[in-house]
């Protein structure tokens, strides 16, 4: 199966670097550059693409719009452009729906598996990673441990799941943790998503952190802070 990209960047060298890269993949088609957010929610909407790599500072629309209208109107996993340490934008760019984000320095074979990565329904934030920005932009909301009430559809075996996932746990791993199947696994992740309105796994750590179930500061639960892959590698 062909995976269908749109790229976004206001810098025409950029974007067009990145949609030649992925070009020449046998199994990835570029089917729209655009220059701005604006013209990248047209361009999902026209070509129905599997992926949008949205550079998040974008002139009129930015990319957090982009991606927050993409996000809402199809089923387009969305990848946010962005230079990390320095870009304030990327947690409300989770909240907007991205499925992951990519250094604009990100070597062209990490380039080629992020966007594969993506195209599977897997997301794309290494455990540490994803632990750093968390608590970087929940702190305030995460010093309090009071239950949250949005915690309350969750059974208990569903919240030990999300306990396990805000670790960085892949289904296998949480499967040994909880000594059952992965079968079970995939439903009690399907689960905490269903009822908790959460497009992916990274905003079931995202969660895990906003309602204190993980408290921001301190070790992951269970254990000491994990080694992840890659910022390009997922884990599903």
């Amino acid at each position: 199966m062909t995976i269908r990209v749109v790229v976004a960047d206001d810098q025409e060298l950029v974007r067009s670097g990145f949609a030649m890269i992925l070009d020449v993949q046998p199994d990835i088609e570029v089917v729209a550059e655009a220059g701005d957010g604006g013209e990248a929610v047209e361009a999902v909407r026209r070509h129905a693409p599997d992926v949008a790599l949205l550079d998040i500072r974008m002139p009129r629309v930015d990319g957090i719009e982009a991606c927050r209208a993409i996000s809402a109107a199809s089923d387009c996993r969305t990848v946010m452009l962005t230079t990390f340490d320095s870009d304030e934008y990327v947690y409300e760019a989770l909240h907007a729906g991205a499925s992951g984000f990519l250094l604009k320095d990100v070597r062209r074979d990490d380039l080629v598996h992020a966007v594969r990565v993506v195209a599977r329904g897997d997301s794309l934030l290494a455990p540490s990673v994803a632990r750093r920005l968390v608590e970087q932009y929940t702190r305030p909301a995460a010093r309090t441990r009071r239950p949250d009430p949005r915690l309350e559809v969750l059974t208990a075996r569903e919240r030990e799941t999300l306990l396990l996932l805000a670790r960085g746990l892949s289904n296998a791993e949480i499967a040994a943790e909880l000594v059952v199947s992965d079968h079970t696994v995939k439903t009690h992740v399907g689960n905490v998503l269903a009822k908790l309105g959460l497009r992916d796994r990274i905003q079931a750590v995202i969660c895990a952190y906003e309602t204190g179930l993980v408290a921001a500061g301190g070790p992951p639960p269970g254990g000491a802070d994990r080694a992840g892959p890659s910022p390009a590698s997922a884990r599903k």
